[in-house]
Parts: structure tokens; C-alpha cells; sequence
């Protein structure tokens, strides 16, 4: 917490952010006249960041409020636990704040710190589960061609799968399938080549293409619990 702290320039790091963090002192003086404010789902990206540079805790945890769930579910796609997803996602937002003057305005705020967000989760993939090598050899090509989707399943099913595969696996799968990232690029953030990173992929698919049939099968049959 010690890092957040000093990034966001107080003692209280990301747990300051949230309501009982901002009640932590009363003012000596009496307090200002009300004002009119803008409501927070209201305020624009621009508003927040600008606040955020010029210092401003209240923007700080706009901007966290903001997008804190939604980051917490990509984080926890990396991750093998919760524990781990709160981490990366700390560490992550350590980086979002140190670096929001860097951000150009070119792209969606979500996107950029999206892409941090996974930036980080790979960073704690390489510290807590080293890459296990594997062979570059054949993989197989039919699978690599067929659509492969796990929109028709709910959140939870498809994040039980996909948290059940191999590090390795479960990065490229994600980096792949779900961020958009081509086989060379993944091959450079994880220091393996792109046939590895296909190899890994098509073996991801191939089982979880497994866990859905037998998936299909427990609700085919009534033997899923809901």
C-alpha cells in the first residue's frame, strides 16, 4: 500500500478512495456554503482526469469508482484468486495515477487503463508463475479455424473455465481471445515465440472445448446446479 500512498499523495493509498477515507480529518474552520455540484455519473472524462492531475482526491475516487469494477473483471481473468486479481488490480491503478499525465486523450480512458490493467496481471504472471516451456511443434489447424465463443454461457461458467487452464494457457487465451492481441505480440510481452503462443492457444481452446461439452451435458441432462 505504501507505493499507492506516495502516488496518490496521502497515507491512506487506494483504501482512502473509498468514503470512510475521506472522513478522516473535519475542517478547523467553519464550513464553506453549499455549492452546486455536478453529480459524479455526470461528470466527463476530461473533468476527472483534470482534477485528478490538478491534485484533487474527490476526482481521484471518481475516477476509481468509475472503473474499479470493471477492472477487477479483467484482472481476475489473469488471476488464480481473488487475492491475486486485488493485487494486480492495486498495482495496476498505482500505474493509472503515476502516469495519467502520459495520457494523450487519443483513446477512451477504459481502453488505456484497461491495457495497463493486463500490463499488469502479466507482470504477476511472470513474478509468481514462470512460463513452462512447451514444444513448437504442430497444432492443430482445424481448431484454429472454428468460430469459438463463450458468450452463450454465463459470466460465472466462463470464468470458472477459464481460470481452470494452465498460467500459460489461460494467459494466451485471454491475451488472444478476449484483448485482441495477435500471436507475435503476445509472443513479445511473454518472451516466447508466436508458434508457441499458437501452440498454447489451440490447446486452450481444445480444452475448454471440452469443459463445454461436458458443460452442455450436465444442463442437457438437469444435473447443473444453478
Amino acid at each position: 500500500m505504501g507505493a499507492l500512498s506516495a502516488a496518490l499523495g496521502n497515507r491512506g493509498g487506494l483504501r482512502s478512495l473509498l468514503p470512510d477515507g475521506l472522513s478522516a480529518t473535519k475542517p478547523a474552520t467553519a464550513p464553506a456554503p453549499v455549492r452546486h455540484l455536478t453529480p459524479p455519473s455526470s461528470m466527463t472524462e476530461a473533468e476527472i482526469i483534470d482534477g485528478c492531475l490538478a491534485g484533487s482526491r474527490a476526482m481521484q475516487k471518481q475516477l476509481y469508482d468509475r472503473f474499479a469494477g470493471k477492472m477487477m473483471a479483467v484482472c481476475i481473468r489473469y488471476a488464480q484468486t481473488t487475492f491475486e486479481a486485488e493485487d494486480v488490480l492495486q498495482e495496476g491503478f498505482i500505474t493509472v495515477f503515476n502516469n495519467l499525465r502520459n495520457f494523450r486523450r487519443e483513446c477512451p480512458l477504459e481502453f488505456w487503463i484497461r491495457r495497463i490493467m493486463v500490463n499488469a496481471a502479466l507482470r504477476q504472471h511472470r513474478r509468481n508463475a514462470p512460463l513452462v516451456a512447451v514444444s513448437e511443434g504442430e497444432y492443430p489447424e482445424a481448431l484454429a479455424g472454428e468460430e469459438f465463443t463463450l458468450s452463450n454461457y454465463a459470466f460465472e461458467e466462463m470464468l470458472a473455465m477459464v481460470q481452470e487452464l494452465a498460467p500459460r494457457y489461460r494467459m494466451v487465451f485471454n491475451l488472444f481471445a478476449i484483448e485482441g492481441y495477435g500471436h507475435k505480440e503476445i509472443g513479445e510481452l511473454m518472451g516466447i515465440s508466436e508458434g508457441t503462443s499458437k501452440s498454447q492457444y489451440a490447446r486452450a481452446r481444445a480444452i475448454l472445448k471440452t469443459k463445454l461439452e461436458r458443460l452442455e451435458a450436465r444442463h442437457a441432462h438437469g444435473t447443473f446446479r444453478q
